[in-house]
C-alpha cells in the first residue's frame, strides 16, 4: 500500500502472540469511522492459517476494543472473496453475525473454477474463430505503456469519463516490485496493438484487473481470443480465473452486457460482502463459547 499512502490516513493493526504476528487488519480512518482499507480491493481481518475460531474471535474483540478506546464508532469491513483464501475461512462471516453487523453492500465477481471448467459459449468460440481469420497474435510483454496509453486510458475516458484506479506510474511501480504477480498480455494485428489485459496473479488465482480493446474488438474477436488463450494455455494450472466485478451503483446494479460476456467463458458468481460493525458490540464476542 506504500505507493498511495498519501491518499489515506492509515490505521492498520498487527496482532501479536508471543511476539509473532498472527493477524493483521489493513485499515484507514475517515473521521470517526474505520474502513477495511479503502486502498485495497480485498480486505478483512487476515489471519495465520493456524488461528482457529476461538483465537479469531479474541483477535477481533481486541481490534474492536482498541478502536473503541481510540474514540472510533464504526468499522466498515469487507470480506475476502472465497477464491482468494487458500483454506476454508468463514470465521469472520460468522463473527459478524454475532456482532449484529449491518450488511452495506454485496458485489459479484465472475470467476471460473479451472479444475471444473464449464463449457465455453458459442459466441466466445466464434470470437476466437474471427481472431484466427484476422491473424491476431497474443504476446506477453514487460512494458505497460503501449496498452495503457493506446487502449485502456483512452477507452475509459471516452466511454465512462474516468481514469483507471491506478495511474500508469503506480502500476509500473507495482510491477517493478512484484514482477511475477503483475503481468501484461497484449493482442496484435499486423504488429499493431488492438487489445490487452493487465493480470494480477496469486498462487491460486489469475485476475484480469484491466481489460480493454480498440473499437474493432467485436469484429476482430480480440478479447475472446485473448482470454481463451489465457484460460487454455497460460493459467490452466491455476485453481481460479477471476474476471472481477461488473457492479455499478454500490453493488445495486450489474452491467449486464459485461457480465454476460464473462459468463460466456464459463464464469459463475462469487460474492464479496461489505459490513458495518458498531464497535460498542465487542462484548457480544465474549458469550459465544459454552
Amino acid at each position: 500500500m506504500e505507493y498511495h499512502k498519501d491518499r489515506f490516513e492509515d490505521h492498520s493493526l498487527l496482532i501479536f502472540k508471543n511476539e509473532k504476528v498472527v493477524a493483521l487488519l489493513p485499515a484507514n480512518a475517515v473521521e470517526n469511522t474505520l474502513h477495511s482499507h479503502q486502498g485495497l480491493t480485498y480486505g478483512g481481518l487476515l489471519v495465520n492459517e493456524s488461528l482457529k475460531l476461538h483465537a479469531f474471535a479474541t483477535c477481533l474483540k481486541l481490534v474492536l476494543e482498541y478502536f473503541k478506546e481510540n474514540n472510533f464508532q464504526k468499522l466498515n469491513i469487507k470480506l475476502l472473496p472465497s477464491m482468494y483464501s487458500p483454506f476454508p475461512n468463514d470465521e469472520l462471516k460468522y463473527l459478524l453475525f454475532i456482532l449484529e453487523a449491518k450488511l452495506l453492500r454485496t458485489d459479484v465477481f465472475s470467476t471460473i473454477n479451472l479444475k471444473q471448467r464449464p463449457k465455453v459459449s458459442k459466441n466466445r468460440m466464434e470470437g476466437k474463430r474471427r481472431a484466427f481469420k484476422h491473424n491476431l497474435v497474443v504476446k506477453e510483454v514487460n512494458e505497460l505503456d503501449d496498452f495503457w496509453n493506446t487502449i485502456l486510458i483512452p477507452n475509459l475516458q471516452e466511454k465512462f469519463g474516468v481514469k483507471p484506479v491506478h495511474s500508469l506510474a503506480e502500476i509500473q511501480k507495482l510491477k517493478k516490485i512484484f514482477p511475477k504477480n503483475i503481468r501484461q498480455f497484449n493482442v496484435y494485428k499486423d504488429d499493431v496493438i488492438v487489445a490487452g489485459t493487465t493480470i494480477f496473479e496469486t498462487k491460486q488465482v489469475a485476475h484480469s484487473q484491466y481489460i480493454s480493446g480498440n473499437e474493432e474488438k467485436n469484429t476482430l474477436g480480440s478479447l475472446d481470443f485473448l482470454h481463451l488463450y489465457l484460460l487454455d494455455e497460460v493459467f490452466k494450472d491455476k485453481m481460479y480465473f477471476d474476471f472481477g466485478t461488473s457492479n455499478e451503483n454500490q453493488g445495486k446494479n450489474i452491467n449486464q452486457g459485461l457480465h454476460n460476456w464473462k459468463e460466456g467463458f464459463g464464469a459463475r458468481t462469487i460474492t464479496q460482502e461489505f459490513y458495518e460493525i458498531d464497535v460498542q458490540n465487542s462484548h457480544k464476542l465474549e458469550t459465544i463459547f459454552l
